[in-house]
């Protein structure tokens, strides 16, 4: 079979492992964003055991292979009782595991992005809101946070567009990604090198249509800035 019979042959494969592999990047990107804000928060509080804490954490994360990262969380965790079911197709005992590893490593990489975004807002700022009364922490709400957003939005959207294509591991947990699916078509056809292109040209589509919607979204900032 040559990769036109292939694709309009199995492309329901292609199309589910797809729709997981959206799902699953999306929600690590929240789930990572949110605990990065945490980290982020721990690493420049004046605590010394948070700070010292989010430190370790950032060079333990980002010093080891994602792989080793999903395999510990898998058999580290294997006594929760995850919920069965389904959420937009994609089954939730296997891919909550997957979604908190994933996360856990996004988390490290989007703490040091809000960090940078953080200490890019001119410490006046922060000055100027003590002096009105402000605690440190409603300084850091009000004032610091909403201005530090729009530092550190493009390179959120860009860890999506990383995240996508690193959703590729969870294939080896069983959940039914686009490589997973794409092994499938593999065993049926006997034919692997059309079938990692046409998984190569969606991972590539989907990155595009991301990369293009960062533009956009980039470009909407910069005019309401002015």
């Amino acid at each position: 079979m040559n990769i036109y019979e292939i694709a309009t042959t199995y492309y329901e494969y292609f199309l589910r492992g797809t729709r997981t592999t959206i799902v699953v990047a999306f929600l690590t990107v929240i789930l990572g964003s949110v605990l990065g804000c945490v980290i982020a928060l721990m690493r420049l509080s004046r605590f010394k055991p948070f700070d010292w804490f989010s430190r370790l954490y950032i060079t333990v994360i980002r010093g080891t292979p994602m792989l080793v990262q999903l395999y510990i969380v898998y058999y580290q965790l294997d006594f929760i009782p995850y919920p069965s079911g389904t959420f937009l197709g994609v089954s939730l005992d296997r891919a909550i595991p997957c979604i908190l590893a994933l996360s856990i490593n996004s988390a490290a990489y989007v703490a040091e992005v809000i960090r940078a975004g953080i200490q890019a807002v001119d410490y006046g700022q922060t000055e100027a809101a003590r002096s009105c009364g402000m605690t440190s922490g409603q300084s850091m709400r009000y004032i610091v946070l909403p201005q530090a957003i729009k530092n550190i939005l493009p390179a959120i959207g860009n860890e999506f567009v990383t995240m996508v294509k690193e959703t590729a591991i969870i294939q080896y947990l069983g959940v039914s990604d686009l490589m997973y699916n794409n092994g499938i078509v593999v065993t049926a056809t006997y034919n692997p090198l059309p079938c990692y292109y046409i998984s190569a040209l969606i991972y590539l589509a989907l990155n595009i249509c991301l990369g293009k919607g960062l533009n956009i979204f980039e470009r909407r900032m910069k005019k309401s800035e002015r």
